[in-house]
């Protein structure tokens, strides 16, 4: 039956997420599985807290942290998880999400079949991820959706219950896969793993704050709102475009040294380990180069998503493979990706 339940896992991955499902496949075995695994369960929180209706959240998020346990009698605690949760979604939900949450049960058992080295930081993650999603909603959703947190050392804590929590828990299984790892390095990729995540989330914000308003929610800080004259009913009006960019751009400094300090991490990783490299350099030069594309560029708060073209995305996985190996030619390609593009390149 694992085998049904893994091959479950591996074909609803790419319906989840393209991006995962581009660089999961390049970790060796079995951390290729595991990551899927643990993907597909952060993926549910995710799902929990963007597709489900508010008053059942809580309730979900504290059932998925306990599943995670697998304790006995899981199973039909599991199904009765994704009958509740089936019954609470948003009408707008995305199908393969609503697919996902009915498979709990199959990620559930794949986890099982996990090694043990495994398992604990994947429980561990989704543990801290919900408690954190249940926590910024009860303190800041008022039982709706979250529009706007605080200050920005909130919306920082919010990055890591969502994403700086994923890194700490990739970092305990790149070690634990790769356990010639020396002491220094391991240090350097603990020092470095909520950034790592943290990062990659604080680019996503940034790229999606209209999606995101439109879908009536918002991460940014209310403070530095207010400062600017701006908040959320009104980050998106066209005659304060001036500032709503002054924000948009104390905010993009802010992640590009986070996305310098993740690609430290990855360059910690061993150059013997190119699966696990790319992996994290997909991702992070995605992000930057996405960085640059949303960075003084007005359109980030207009109804047209900015996204990458398949080209560009296609390109960077190819010159990330070409220097794997190569920690200064790394350097010298993030550099030149970190570039902010001039006025006539960025209207192109």
């Amino acid at each position: 039956m694992v085998a049904h339940e893994e091959s479950f896992c591996r074909a609803v991955l790419p319906r989840v997420s393209r991006t995962f499902a581009l660089n999961i496949p390049l970790l060796p075995p079995p951390l290729d599985l595991v990551v899927t695994v643990a993907y597909l369960l952060t993926r549910i929180a995710d799902t929990v807290e963007d597709e489900i209706q508010r008053p059942r959240q809580e309730e979900l998020f504290a059932a998925l942290a306990d599943l995670v346990r697998l304790a006995p009698g899981w199973e039909a605690r599991a199904q009765a998880f994704a009958r509740l949760a089936g019954d609470e979604f948003l009408p707008d939900a995305p199908e393969a999400e609503v697919e996902l949450i009915a498979g709990t049960v199959c990620v559930l058992k794949t986890l099982a079949s996990l090694p043990p080295w495994a398992q604990a930081p994947l429980r561990r993650c989704v543990r801290i991820m919900t408690h954190g999603m249940s926590q910024v909603q009860r303190r800041h959703g008022g039982g709706e959706s979250v529009l706007g947190l605080p200050d920005l050392q909130t919306t920082l804590a919010y990055c890591y219950y969502v994403a700086g929590v994923v890194g700490e828990m990739l970092t305990e299984l790149f070690i634990a896969h790769a356990p010639t790892l020396d002491e220094r390095a391991r240090a350097q990729l603990r020092s470095r793993a909520i950034m790592f995540g943290e990062a990659l989330q604080l680019t996503n914000i940034l790229k999606d704050v209209r999606e995101d308003l439109d879908q009536g929610r918002c991460w940014l800080p209310l403070d530095r709102m207010a400062l600017h004259g701006l908040e959320p009913a009104t980050l998106a009006r066209p005659e304060l475009r001036a500032q709503a960019m002054a924000l948009h751009s104390e905010l993009v400094v802010i992640a590009r040294r986070a996305l310098d300090e993740a690609l430290e991490y990855t360059l910690a990783l061993p150059q013997s380990e190119p699966g696990l490299r790319l992996f994290c350099l997909y991702p992070l030069f995605f992000a930057v180069t996405t960085l640059n594309l949303v960075d003084g560029n007005p359109a980030v708060f207009d109804t047209t998503p900015l996204k990458l073209s398949r080209e560009v995305v296609l390109r960077l996985m190819l010159l990330t493979q070409e220097r794997v190996a190569s920690d200064s030619a790394l350097r010298a390609l993030f550099a030149e990706c970190s570039r902010v593009p001039s006025e006539v390149e960025a209207a192109r």
